[in-house]
């Protein structure tokens, strides 16, 4: 139907483009020479629309072709967009894994330095005690050796005078 249609329309710019000329005689009869006209218009209508179709089928394979490589390239797209998630989500979960860890260790480093720091200060104080009390030990052994020193200074001379004595007793 579509072609008739197209027949007609194809045969009615031709008439007016004066392609096909003559009239119908009375009775509706075409001459000879008009009836050839129309069938040579018509073979060169035809001839076109074989030459339409066949562009028209030429450029639908040439369609489906590219949506056949079309159709490709998205499923390897999809392939490499896959591959780039499954290569991404294990590190992701990793650095995640190993942030969680040290906002752990950050969170327990917090009250050991703090810990540390009063032990320090604690140590700085026993360590300054023991050393006062150091430095007391050795003046408390320095006066010792100077009251043995003293002690014995004098024991020596009570001694020497108890000797003198016990000379003078035998002397006389």
């Amino acid at each position: 139907m579509m072609q008739t249609q197209r027949t007609l329309e194809n045969q009615q710019s031709m008439m007016q483009s004066g392609q096909i000329s003559g009239s119908l005689s009375f009775n509706g009869a075409l001459s000879k020479e008009d009836e050839e006209m129309s069938k040579s218009a018509l073979s060169t209508f035809r001839a076109k629309e074989e030459e339409i179709e066949k562009k028209k089928l030429e450029v639908k394979e040439k369609v489906q072709a590219q949506l056949g490589r079309i159709e490709e390239e998205t499923k390897r797209l999809a392939s490499i967009r896959e591959e780039l998630e499954a290569l991404a989500d294990p590190m992701k979960k990793e650095v995640s894994v190993v942030r969680k860890k040290i906002d752990t260790v950050n969170k327990e480093l917090k009250p050991l330095g703090q810990t540390c720091q009063k032990k320090e200060r604690e140590y700085k104080e026993a360590l300054d005690a023991f050393n006062e009390k150091n430095k007391e030990k050795v003046q408390l052994i320095t006066k010792l050796m100077e009251l043995v020193s003293e002690s014995e200074r004098l024991r020596l001379k009570k001694l020497e005078e108890l000797s003198k004595n016990i000379e003078t007793i035998h002397i006389a």
